[in-house]
């Protein structure tokens, strides 16, 4: 029921990736099934091909996401969770309001034990033509050096195992190259990142690199990382007005990539777009999938333990 186009945009979406799934892998839709299940039929689709779990509350995109949780205990979101966290879903994942996802997450699955904060990352386009990662984008705006070395800790654990980069190489966002630029955050961070073997850490990269293949995953604190995520995004927009066409440009495009995986909590969570459309809600599930078929959860909990 989540995002701005719901329920037809994730109906779609699921019958889309449902078609790339195997014949063991299930997927669940949760909602007001009045609502859904007419589209599932309307759309050619047999409906027996899903399961599912009725609600009959929607938390909305602008609602508070702590209250929303806790007040609206039948909405997609906190059922979702509770389903997830009694282990009858292996991921869960939504394009609805990402305040109460981040708050479900934790309060449902938890925190991995030694991580400290959760976050979230995103796909970044290569002009070389691969793909990096790029975290936090937006879940924690004001962050400590400790947890920017855990950041890189889970970039690198997410770029090595559900994006089969081999030694992810580590940089930390900066306005310099220079080891003795930044702020106080940044200098902090530095030494800790220099010091560390939990990853293969190359040093400061400035926005300019964001493309570039000087680093596989690039740390930064939630709002660097949001801004610089909106900006990214922005580039897609401005080419189809300027009706620019441009395969690197194109890579842009949200929807090819699904949503944001929460790294360091206790199970597969991914946030979808609010815009997103059936391409992403695709995309959003295929994510899913990969992070539970690559054992991600396992591997960050091993390397925290």
């Amino acid at each position: 029921m989540g995002g701005d186009y719901a329920p037809k945009a994730n109906v779609l979406g699921a019958i889309a990736a449902h078609e790339l799934l195997s014949p063991d892998e299930q997927l669940v839709l949760i909602g007001d099934t009045a609502q859904f299940k007419p589209l599932i039929v309307e759309a050619g689709f047999d409906p027996d091909k899903f399961e599912y779990v009725h609600t009959d509350e929607v938390i909305g995109m602008g609602e508070h996401p702590t209250k929303a949780i806790f007040q609206k205990p039948n909405s997609s979101i906190a059922v979702g969770y509770n389903l997830l966290k009694e282990g009858k879903l292996d991921s869960f994942a939504s394009a609805g309001n990402s305040g109460a996802m981040l708050v479900g997450a934790v309060f449902s699955v938890k925190t991995v034990p030694g991580i400290i904060r959760p976050c979230l990352c995103t796909h970044v386009p290569k002009l070389s033509g691969g793909v990096g990662v790029m975290l936090d984008v937006g879940a924690n705006a004001d962050c400590k050096p400790d947890t920017l070395l855990q950041f890189g800790a889970l970039g690198s654990l997410y770029a090595e195992h559900v994006m089969q980069i081999n030694n992810p190489k580590v940089a930390l966002m900066n306005i310099g190259e220079e080891d003795e630029k930044g702020n106080m955050l940044s200098l902090a961070t530095f030494p800790l990142m220099k010091d560390t073997c939990l990853f293969q850490f190359v040093g400061n990269v400035e926005g300019r690199d964001l493309f570039n293949d000087k680093a596989d995953v690039i740390v930064c604190d939630g709002f660097t990382g949001n801004v610089l995520l909106k900006l990214a995004e922005s580039f897609y927009i401005v080419t189809l007005k300027k009706g620019i066409k441009d395969e690197f440009f194109d890579r842009f495009n949200y929807e090819n990539y699904g949503g944001s995986p929460v790294l360091g909590v206790n199970a597969p969570v991914i946030i979808g777009h609010g815009i997103s459309s059936p391409l992403a809600v695709k995309n959003m599930i295929m994510q899913s999938r990969d992070m539970i078929a690559t054992g991600l959860v396992e591997k960050i909990q091993a390397a925290f333990k």
